[in-house]
């Protein structure tokens, strides 16, 4: 019973997270340094796996960030960067480069970002509490409202094989 006390808190604690919006993402350029601590500092809430600059470098490499200007990285990379860090465990980046480009083909980027966040923000405060969603009106609405439920999905089930796991015994050989 105190596994699932324990988990219960675990539950209260991710309905407390708050990703940010566009508006609340920093209005200045930022070095790389800066990057991985605001990233990592947002996602790490969550329990996702932190980014590190060589994983930053490989995706602007494969373009699956624009480059930064003068080795500083502006407001739409940090929210390219924040999607990345929580669709990575779930999706390829081809996948997710897609996905990013489709939805903020028919909205602003700024727009279609802070609509995934909502979405995502809705869905850590009713974790657990079994509350219907808002009904998606659009693909792109569908889109948003799935990835944010396998987001969710994941770090919770995560959460609970962490919670649940029992150290194995190794098998002892039979001569």
């Amino acid at each position: 019973m105190a596994e699932f006390d324990q988990y219960n808190r675990w539950e209260a604690q991710i309905r407390q997270v708050q990703l940010p919006h566009w508006s609340e993402l920093p209005k200045f350029d930022l070095y790389m340094d800066q990057v991985v601590a605001f990233v990592n500092d947002a996602i790490g809430q969550l329990g996702v796996e932190p980014i590190t600059p060589a994983m930053i470098n490989n995706y602007v490499k494969h373009q699956v960030i624009i480059a930064p200007v003068k080795k500083k990285y502006q407001t739409m990379q940090l929210a390219d960067l924040l999607l990345i860090g929580l669709l990575k465990p779930l999706f390829s980046t081809e996948t997710i480069r897609h996905g990013i480009d489709q939805v903020t083909a028919g909205d602003f980027p700024k727009q279609a970002y802070d609509n995934f966040i909502d979405v995502l923000n809705r869905a850590l405060k009713n974790l657990g509490k079994g509350q219907p969603e808002i009904p998606a009106r659009t693909l792109n609405d569908k889109l948003m409202q799935v990835a944010a439920d396998t987001i969710v999905n994941r770090i919770q089930s995560e959460q609970l094989l962490r919670m649940i796991e029992k150290p194995i015994k190794p098998i002892k050989k039979v001569k």
